[in-house]
């Protein structure tokens, strides 16, 4: 596997998403250009055997599937592979323009999710989203990307502020503005309306975020980390669906799903709390002709894996690691653990994915937050509350997550991609709830 191409690929892939919904448009190409055929979920679905399949759920959300040859095996199962598609920003309110002294022009937005501040200062920033469109009577909504150096937040000077090096309470209201504009008046409808050739009145509503310009790269002495905006999740997103897009087992029904919202919760029509997963299985089920108790066999046999970044050691902060357990960027893919069951690991499912990469010889290493310094919740056990299915949480190490450009190891999306193809390529044969067998798919060739 080449690992600098797969690097470029994921920099494309997160270049071409500057907000969820983009993220879903760029995953839903990719997917396009290999095979899979639209769904929707206001209409009946007619399922096809060996078909392969998406659906999105408020533009922001989607879960691709592939289905078996044969329709349907004697012991079905789920193999799926969650992500999100959103990332710590800002967002623009409504009508956000604010003029000062009629000499300057600020954008008026609120926070999102729990992003570090701090950089977000003095580096160019576009927007990004979407845009509710009315013509003759048709609405549609239409993705947007003003896609130019559009926009500053800009830092006060030492100067007047002596003691910003000493520790300093960011105000979102106040200090996190950005400049759009001079003497000249700014209209973001009309800035939208005009990269979609619309007439400004054309457009009724408008959810759009900022998104920081700077590209993804390979950088260090020896060319072995990465940078790039959104690395969380879009890493993890973009490994799940490349995942599917080979050689998958034939008796299982593997499965990638994104997300939206992970960042503020999950608590939406579109998030992991939500139906979005349980439906699509529960139709997946009903085309396929299960019994209820058929269905619940198959859930009982599935399993899920929790694909959401997490901490490597920092070099200039060992003491907030976990004593005795220290990840590193390029060290292999982490294995995320909590007793609080913030993360869904458990002896079982993490034994079950280990093994799984150590057959694809994938390494593998070990995350537990410090226990003066929690961790937040992600996808596994936001899902559970919806539906239950054997999970482990897992994700690539990082550094500076949730700052606006944060940092990876070069090694580490290939060490994703790799343990992901092997999770659906790899059948879990329970055996009660004491034993399994792991059947490859090399195993049925």
């Amino acid at each position: 596997m080449n690992t600098a191409q797969i690097n470029q690929e994921l920099f494309t892939f997160i270049r071409n998403s500057p907000s969820p919904y983009h993220a879903v448009a760029s995953a839903a190409a990719m997917l396009k250009r290999h095979g899979f055929l639209p769904l929707r979920e206001q209409e009946p679905w007619k399922l096809k055997s060996g078909g392969r399949y998406y659906v999105t759920r408020n533009q922001s959300s989607l879960a691709a599937f592939c289905l078996p040859e044969s329709g349907r095996s004697a012991k079905p199962s789920f193999h799926i592979i969650a992500s999100h598609s959103d990332s710590p920003t800002f967002k623009l309110k409504e009508n956000g323009e604010m003029t000062v002294e009629d000499r300057y022009t600020r954008l008026n937005v609120e926070r999102y999710g729990g992003s570090i501040l701090a950089p977000w200062f003095d580096r160019p920033l576009s927007l990004a989203g979407r845009v509710l469109t009315e013509e003759n009577g048709h609405l549609e909504s239409r993705l947007v990307n003003l896609d130019q150096d559009l926009a500053m937040i800009v830092n006060l000077a030492i100067h007047m502020n002596r003691n910003i090096n000493d520790g300093y309470k960011y105000s979102v209201q106040t200090d996190m503005l950005p400049l759009i504009g001079g003497s000249h008046p700014v209209s973001v409808k009309s800035l939208a309306a005009a990269s979609l050739d619309l007439p400004e009145r054309a457009i009724l509503s408008m959810d759009l975020f900022l998104y920081n310009r700077m590209e993804g790269r390979v950088w260090g002495a020896s060319r072995e980390f990465i940078g790039a905006p959104r690395l969380d999740d879009l890493q993890c997103a973009f490994a799940s669906f490349r995942a599917i897009l080979g050689p998958v087992h034939p008796d299982l029904i593997p499965m990638a799903v994104m997300f939206d919202n992970e960042e503020v919760g999950s608590q939406s029509r579109q998030g992991a709390c939500s139906t979005f997963l349980k439906d699509v299985i529960r139709r997946i089920s009903l085309s396929l002709s299960f019994t209820e108790e058929e269905y619940l066999c198959a859930l009982a046999r599935s399993f899920m894996v929790s694909a959401d970044n997490g901490h490597a050691l920092h070099p200039n902060y060992p003491a907030k690691s976990n004593p005795g357990s220290h990840p590193y960027l390029n060290g292999g893919v982490l294995i995320k653990y909590a007793a609080n069951q913030k993360y869904t690991s458990d002896g079982i499912s993490s034994a079950i994915f280990r093994a799984i990469c150590q057959q694809a010889q994938v390494p593998v290493q070990v995350f537990f937050n410090h226990s003066d310094v929690p961790g937040g919740s992600t996808l596994g056990n936001l899902s559970a509350s919806q539906i239950s299915i054997p999970s482990v949480d897992i994700g690539a190490p990082l550094l500076g997550m949730h700052s606006p450009y944060e940092t990876g190891g070069a090694e580490d999306t290939a060490h994703l991609l790799a343990a992901m193809q092997a999770f659906v390529q790899t059948r879990i044969e329970y055996e009660g709830e004491e034993g399994f067998q792991l059947l490859p798919l090399r195993a049925n060739r």
